[in-house]
Order: structure tokens, then sequence, then C-alpha cells
């Protein structure tokens, strides 16, 4: 005679570990028992993947297991966000992003994934201030000039960005609303090639984070104008911020945090905001932010709670911006 067994009993034995089943992909308890896989949305060698890899050795050591950095480049962050939303569950695929996160609702109106749906936060890494940069020979010496410049020569100068959706493309918009321009922009794969070309003289100008261009400015590589925080940068002290020099509507930070899939246990999560924390005490971690000229978050927002409400504050913000500039990311 024919055996039946049970549908619910064979979908169990062919999906074997399967959570359906009683205990996901892997036992939260022992989790991790395998790499980890770290995404990152931009280049090798941008501001973004930098952060990654300052924060992956202390906490692979923290939990026990090599963390592998990961480089998903394209459509603003979007193609690495959407792979790690649809991921598996288990902690083993953890996405490292930027301010790019809030903007991708109000950039493309067909998104694959609801940032705060489809994700859980993890916690806040840091808050990298930008800088409005250019090469080394063009002839703005200060950001009055800058600005005096590109309203002069709007229909020539070239404004360099990391792609549609990036934060230098985000601060950049907000240089030409407050000027009053329309400029020419060149987007790139990430920061790291449009560093390398503003360098070489091939792009007048471009925002960056702090951790792409001090060490840049410090070696007289390229020429600096201001910082876009409230405060100064001790890292750079010769740059005054926007609204010293005269543009003050042009204040923007670029914040990261990490993100799991939605479905991921609640002890998994905890398990890696713990090696956050204790990644971003790290005094490595944190004497290289300062080089970088940024530092870690504050601890209590090193909390799956304090990233959630950044989060949604951050969309809430700049949805209306990008509504308003009618830029879109397809």
């Amino acid at each position: 005679m024919r055996r039946h067994i049970p549908l619910t009993s064979l979908a169990c034995l062919t999906m074997l570990t399967l959570a359906a089943c009683g205990g996901g992909d892997a036992d939260p308890a022992a989790y991790p028992e395998d790499d980890i896989t770290m995404v990152v949305p931009f280049s090798a060698g941008g501001p973004t993947d930098t952060v990654a890899r300052l924060i992956a050795e202390p906490m692979a050591e923290e939990l026990g297991a090599d963390i592998v950095v990961q480089n998903v480049e394209g459509a603003g962050g979007t193609i690495a966000g959407g792979q790690v939303a649809d991921a598996d569950a288990d902690g083993y695929e953890v996405l490292i992003h930027h301010i790019g996160m809030s903007t991708a609702p109000g950039l493309y109106p067909d998104l694959a994934y609801d940032p705060l749906e489809d994700f859980k936060t993890v916690g806040l890494v840091t808050d990298v201030p930008m800088t409005i940069v250019a090469r080394p020979d063009f002839e703005p010496e200060t950001l009055e000039d800058l600005v005096s410049y590109v309203e002069e020569n709007a229909d020539t100068v070239t404004l360099a960005n990391a792609g549609v959706g990036a934060a230098s493309q985000l601060c950049g918009l907000l240089i030409e609303q407050a000027v009053g321009v329309d400029l020419t922009e060149v987007p790139y794969d990430g920061t790291g090639p449009a560093m390398t070309d503003l360098m070489g003289g091939q792009v007048d100008f471009m925002c960056d984070q702090t951790t792409n261009t001090a060490s840049q400015l410090q070696a007289g590589k390229i020429k600096g104008y201001a910082v876009t925080t409230p405060e100064p940068v001790e890292a750079l002290p010769d740059l005054p911020t926007t609204a010293e020099a005269g543009l003050p509507d042009v204040q923007v930070g670029v914040w990261h945090g990490l993100y799991v899939p939605a479905d991921t246990p609640d002890e998994i999560v905890e398990k890696l905001t713990a090696a956050l924390e204790v990644a971003l005490e790290d005094q490595n971690v944190v004497d290289q932010m300062a080089t970088l000229g940024t530092t870690p978050v504050p601890a209590e927002d090193v909390t799956p709670e304090a990233h959630t409400a950044k989060l949604e504050e951050q969309i809430d913000l700049w949805t209306p911006i990008i509504e308003e500039s009618g830029v879109t990311g397809g």
C-alpha cells in the first residue's frame, strides 16, 4: 500500500529547516554559525564602503564570525536594498545604507521595497558631514566666490555626483536650489570614481562626505569651500560651515544605519545591535572616524528604536523636497 504523507509534513521535509516548519534557517541562539555578508550599496572605496569596513572587523570579533563586505552598486542604492529585503531572514545578509534609504521612496515611484515595512533596523552608525569641494585648479577660492561663479557660468560648470539618489546628488540639488541655477550634473557609479575625476580636473566641483574628502583636502589634492553641518568639523578646521559662508539652506548630514530583512528574529537583531555597540566603542574605530571628520553616533542611537525614528523623520523631510524638484530615479 502506498503511504500518503500529509502536505504539511512533506513541506517540512523538503524545505528542511524553514521557519514555517519550526526553527528558521538558523537557530537564533546559535547565531552566527557562518560568515555574515555586509552589503554596501555603492562602490568600493566610497564613503559608505569606508564606514562598513571600519565597523566590520570589531563587529566580526564580537560575533565570532567573519563579516564579508559586498559592494552591490546601482540605482541609488536600491539594487542592494532590494537584494537584502529579499534575502533569507537569518541574519547572514546585513545592509548598511545611508540617507539614501530615506530618499528612495520619493525618488523611485516603483520602488521594489518599503524601507519601513520590509526591513528591521539594527541601529545607527554615524552621521557624516558633507563638504563642498572642487578640482584643485578651479577658479573660485571661497564659497562666496563659488556662488558668484556658478551664477555667471551655469551653462558650463559641471557638478559631479554618485548617481540619482546618492547623498552627493541630494546635496548638489540643495546647492542648485539655494543659488537658483540648473547645472550640468555628471553622475558616477559612486563617489570613489567621481573623486578620481575631480582630482584629475575632469569635473569642476561636487558635494561629498568627509569620509571621502578629508584626506584629499588635508593633502591639498582638492579645493574645499565649506562643511554642510551647523558646527565646524574638527578634522577640517579651515573650512567654514555653509551657514557661516552664506548658504544657510544647504545643510545635510549623511547618517548611516544597519538593516536586516523584516522577518529576522529579534534575538538575531539584538546580537547584531550589541556587536555594533561594541564596534562603535572600539578606539580604533573612534580614531579612524575622527580622521575622516566624523564620530560614532551617541550610544542611545545605537538601537532599532532610535534608528526607526530617524528613518521615519528623514522620509518625511526628503519626500516633499524631492517631489518639488522633479528629480526621479526612474
